[in-house]
């Protein structure tokens, strides 16, 4: 019990950590959003314009990232018994939709420049387009440790990290520019940028669904998980088998375990191995275990939840009998 609430505390004081680099990752993005955005219109540069416009929804996803993160420190209670993980979740989509739509909008107005071309000052898209650069760069290393093991985290660090690229593409456009004459380069940057953004926010809407959707994890084998649990001394079949996330870092498993008609203590033992093998071997930290011995149906691996009603009546039925 003592190892369990020093790990709680490591743990929350780590996130606590990773918050104040979100907010102050926020705050930085926010005071350079300005100074973009009056530079973009002084340069006459879509692509500067642009860049600033997912800036500010860089403002948006770090703050809604942040408030995540502070809900997710909640404990668990009764109405929500699993704590507020999934809040995490719900923001990295929500993040990732405005992805989205700002790429739509970004490949809209550099069609409208290509057709219609307009002068560009190359010296200033060439100095804001580097400051950006640091800028990003700078805050994206601020919020990428943790970003592995945290969907809304890396949602977050997704944005600023394609911000930083980006960038790179718009200074290399004004150094382009200013060698050619040819203000195109200006908002063909801008849809590089779009593509970026668009190529980086796929794999966060698969997850962030998948985890939703209360999908298994993808790395996790179901068949050499049920053959690993198979193989612990005791266990005689493996049914009822459900694994999912609960948040990217944080995996839920319940299961029906088969086993003899052992006593008590013989059964927690049973128990404890399994749950050292799903922790180690899978990174399963919470694990629902019933073990039983009789009345069960072994060959049903996954349950079939729209049997219930089925199930409920026949046990209805046989309980009047």
């Amino acid at each position: 019990m003592a190892l369990q609430t020093h790990s709680h505390s490591h743990t929350h004081s780590f996130n606590q950590a990773n918050a104040r680099r979100m907010l102050l990752a926020l705050g930085i993005t926010l005071a350079f959003v300005v100074f973009e955005i009056a530079a973009g219109i002084y340069a006459n540069s879509l692509a500067l314009i642009t860049d600033a416009l997912h800036n500010v929804t860089d403002v948006i996803a770090l703050g809604l990232s942040w408030y995540a993160m502070r809900v997710a420190l909640r404990p668990a209670n009764a109405g929500k018994t699993y704590g507020y993980h999934r809040v995490g979740i719900v923001v990295a989509l929500i993040n990732a939709f405005s992805l989205v739509l700002i790429s739509l909008y970004i490949f809209y107005e550099a069609i409208q420049r290509l057709l219609n071309p307009v002068p560009v000052q190359d010296n200033v898209l060439i100095v804001v387009a580097l400051i950006a650069f640091f800028v990003n760069g700078g805050t994206a290393l601020l919020v990428m440790r943790g970003s592995e093991d945290d969907l809304n985290q890396r949602s977050a660090f997704m944005h600023l990290a394609a911000d930083a690229v980006a960038t790179l593409g718009a200074f290399i456009a004004g150094i382009g520019i200013a060698l050619t004459g040819w203000d195109w380069l200006d908002p063909l940057a801008s849809i590089f940028i779009g593509i970026l953004i668009l190529w980086n926010v796929v794999g966060i809407i698969r997850d962030s669904l998948d985890i939703l959707l209360e999908s298994t994890p993808r790395d996790v084998d179901m068949q050499a998980l049920v053959r690993a649990m198979e193989n612990v001394r005791g266990v005689r079949g493996v049914h009822d088998l459900h694994v999912w996330s609960l948040a990217q870092n944080l995996r839920a498993l319940s299961a029906h375990i088969l086993t003899d008609d052992v006593k008590i203590s013989e059964g927690a033992q049973i128990q404890r191995e399994l749950n050292t093998l799903l922790h180690e071997r899978y990174e399963i930290a919470h694990a629902t275990l019933q073990l039983e011995c009789v009345g069960c149906e072994p060959d049903e691996l996954y349950c079939e939840l729209n049997d219930h009603d089925h199930v409920h009546d026949r046990v209805h039925a046989e309980a009047k009998a």
